[in-house]
């Protein structure tokens, strides 16, 4: 079958950006027509797009405050109808469903409004209905459906329709079906997360002799975690090989445990990329050093402090910590909870130690630019500190381990 052009598409995004942009190219170059929802279909028409309001193709309005406005077969006919099926397409004429060639669709930002606090219904009406449905009924039929879910993807579509006729390529459209369900799946993982969160805290397991659960007083309990669990990853970055140059890996970042100042989202400010070990010993560096209150210095390497010290200023804790073990210092990783002075940073140079990597919440302009001169150090700014996730997962022949972190 060949590439289908886009000649009729529906637009009903959160994330506004580019749409506008992305509605007009779509239209005038393309002659497609534009179906629209909502707060989107307001600033489509208010740009001077012309835009069919969905309630004209559904012949419904959109009621019950916008939860039911796309739920209906005049959409989902219109995506889910196989194009080269006879019997689809003689349903369709029947019923006067016609085809809907892209659908454009980002979900209500339910993972930001829980993380901004708001009370529980406003929570669950930031659960999105019709948006994951049209992405999976595009999805699904991606031989003729193209569906977009990220504004960045914008100008490259329309540069292959461009290139093609009028039409995207299979390939592309079978690659955005992928990052729909990768999509979905991230997106219904939190909502779960969310409301096993709730049923937790509205039913509180108490702990003790003659529980039921089988645990011993003081000791968290069998059901403190989910019966099922999924993790989302996303990947970070590639690496260049792992534990050993044979090996390979990658690093992938899992939202559920990335709190603000977690080594994940960790800004580089020199140095060269970070290698499998890298990571590994600098998370352990950076746990650690996080546990004190007090200015603190760790150093390790090989997943084992060779220094570990607390004072009254940084530099004082850093000299403490080298004077522990200063042979064993050498190529090791430095983790600071308090800011890196220029102070500090002369101490280090004083001292000739060679060091992978340096993190810290922040650090002086001119100790950076004195760490800077050294362009194979990889230094690490967090922006800050807060606790580290609330539990840890480690991999086991054919299973997971998982446990609350020892804080």
């Amino acid at each position: 079958m060949a590439d289908p052009k886009v000649k009729r598409v529906l637009i009903s995004v959160t994330d506004k950006t580019g749409v506008v942009e992305f509605a007009r190219a779509l239209h005038d170059e393309f002659g497609a027509e534009i179906i629209s929802t909502g707060g989107t279909a307001r600033v489509i028409a208010e740009a001077g797009v012309p835009v069919t309001p969905i309630d004209e193709v559904t012949k419904f309005p959109e009621m019950m405050d916008g939860r039911v406005k796309t739920l209906h077969p005049m959409v989902h006919g219109g995506l889910l109808a196989k194009r080269d099926n006879a019997k689809h397409m003689a349903e369709a004429a029947e019923h006067g469903i016609q085809m809907i060639d892209m659908v454009v669709v980002n979900l209500y930002a339910f993972e930001k409004t829980v993380e901004s606090g708001a009370d529980f219904g406003t929570c669950i009406e930031n659960i999105d209905i019709g948006g994951p449905s049209m992405l999976r009924s595009a999805a699904k039929n991606f031989e003729s459906v193209t569906v977009v879910t990220d504004p960045e993807t914008y100008e490259g579509i329309l540069a292959e329709m461009r290139a093609n006729g009028g039409a995207t390529t299979r390939e592309t459209r079978m690659e955005l079906a992928l990052e729909v369900f990768e999509t979905t799946n991230a997106y219904d993982g939190a909502i779960a997360d969310f409301l096993f969160d709730q049923v937790q805290a509205a039913h509180p397991h108490e702990h003790g002799e003659g529980c039921g659960c089988g645990c011993e007083e003081g000791i968290e309990a069998q059901g403190e975690f989910p019966p099922e669990c999924a993790l989302y990853m996303q990947k970070q970055q590639d690496l260049r090989y792992g534990e050993n140059p044979h090996q390979q890996a990658v690093f992938y970042r899992v939202d559920e445990f990335a709190h603000e100042h977690s080594l994940v989202n960790a800004q580089q400010l020199n140095g060269k990329e970070l290698s499998y070990n890298n990571i590994l010993d600098t998370d352990a560096c950076w746990s650690l050093v996080r546990e004190l209150d007090e200015p603190a210095v760790i150093i390790l390497k090989h997943q084992n402090p060779c220094g570990s010290a607390t004072a009254e200023t940084i530099t004082e804790a850093y000299d403490k910590a080298f004077a522990c073990d200063p042979k064993s210092a050498f190529g090791g990783i430095i983790a600071a909870n308090r800011q890196v002075t220029l102070e500090m940073v002369e101490h280090i140079n004083e001292n000739k130690q060679f060091v992978e990597v340096l993190i810290a919440p922040e650090f002086e302009s001119a100790a950076l630019e004195l760490l800077q001169q050294k362009k194979n150090l990889r230094v690490l700014r967090t922006g800050g500190i807060d606790a580290p996730a609330a539990v840890e997962v480690r991999s086991v022949d054919g299973g997971v381990l998982v446990q609350d972190v020892d804080h």
